[in-house]
């Protein structure tokens, strides 16, 4: 199985869609490891999703690595803007 289909990428939905993907992930393809990507302003809500899965229903859930960076985002009315990311990976076990 590819290393991009364990990749759940955070937006604007409540924690809890996140946290069922997440759970999801791990149990349908027997994954070792799931990686959360978010930026901006949904950086809160991945960090979220991983601590409540991690605490409440995959106890055996670690935090394997966390990366942060800044994206350059080209702005509709011209110039660009920097944007925060981030990517936790959890790995079961």
């Amino acid at each position: 199985m590819s290393e991009e289909s364990n990749v759940v990428y955070i937006g604007r939905k409540p924690p809890m869609s996140y946290v069922m993907a997440i759970i999801t992930s791990f149990t349908g393809s027997d994954a070792k490891n799931v990686t959360l990507k978010a930026r901006g302003r949904s950086i809160t809500t991945a960090v979220d999703a991983a601590e409540i899965t991690r605490r409440r229903f995959m106890k055996e859930l670690n935090i394997g690595e966390i990366i942060i960076g800044t994206e350059e985002i080209q702005q509709e009315e011209g110039g660009t803007r920097n944007v925060s990311t981030i990517e936790i990976t959890l790995t079961r076990g």
